[in-house]
């Protein structure tokens, strides 16, 4: 948090403010304006979204299982199943290729923050979200409890049977700007991996205008949400 966007202008403005050097709280200025400027948070999140487009589902192979990740629902009382977020195109693309049978079964991981023990994990809402539009009961599958990509891929490899050495092919459904770290993930845990990205952040069609220099509280939650993944991929590629 502290080397986002926001977090890093907070802490040179402090430091500004300590140590008296207007300097440093002139580059806070400068980086929390541009980082909140449309027309670099859209490039960012083009770049780690890796200027892909969204694929046709005829043009998929067939594959052992769809995998669908978390991270699409918020819960809250009054709404036993949740309430849709921002990625819901993660459930409706996985659910959309499990009914042209690219795969026999869909697989959803149970995705649960650990700071919220007492949520249900994600994945049994998606499931029964899934029964609601006619998806077998039998055809879906969960994997075990997952705190983030590391750990979603560890357990659909235990679910699927990779660590036991048999090789699988997964469709991997998630957002697009998260697609590159979590496929790493998955084909670090043994799968041989067909991506799927949705949920993309930006369009290709809209022409620029002068909103596009100017600061936007959007514009700055999708420079950090590029930054993020920017990050993670340095920590996975430090890990090996």
């Amino acid at each position: 948090m502290l080397v986002l966007p926001l977090g890093l202008s907070l802490l040179l403005f402090a430091a500004g403010l300590v140590f008296r050097r207007r300097l440093l709280i002139g580059i806070g200025v400068l980086v929390l304006g541009m980082f909140s400027m449309p027309v670099v948070s859209a490039s960012l999140i083009r770049a780690v979204e890796g200027w892909s487009e969204r694929v046709p589902v005829q043009s998929l192979q067939s594959a052992d299982a769809v995998v669908v990740l978390s991270g699409m629902v918020l819960q809250l009382d009054g709404a036993p199943l949740g309430e849709w977020g921002d990625a819901v195109d993660r459930f409706e693309g996985g659910i959309e290729l499990f009914r042209t049978g690219k795969a026999p079964v869909i697989v959803f991981t149970s995705g649960l923050i650990p700071w919220q023990p007492d949520s249900v994990p994600e994945g049994e809402l998606l499931a029964k979200r899934a029964m609601l539009l006619g998806v077998p009961e039998k055809a879906i599958q969960l994997t075990a409890i997952a705190g983030n990509t590391a750990d979603e891929a560890e357990a659909a490899g235990k679910l699927l049977g990779v660590n036991r050495g048999v090789r699988k092919k997964i469709i991997l459904v998630t957002s697009a700007f998260h697609m590159r770290r979590a496929s790493m993930q998955f084909e670090k845990a043994g799968f041989q991996v067909e991506r799927y990205p949705v949920d993309f952040q930006v369009g290709d069609k809209s022409d620029m205008t002068v909103l596009d220099f100017l600061p936007d509280a959007g514009a700055l939650e999708m420079s950090s949400k590029a930054l993020r993944e920017m990050i993670g991929w340095a920590f996975y590629w430090a890990k090996g």
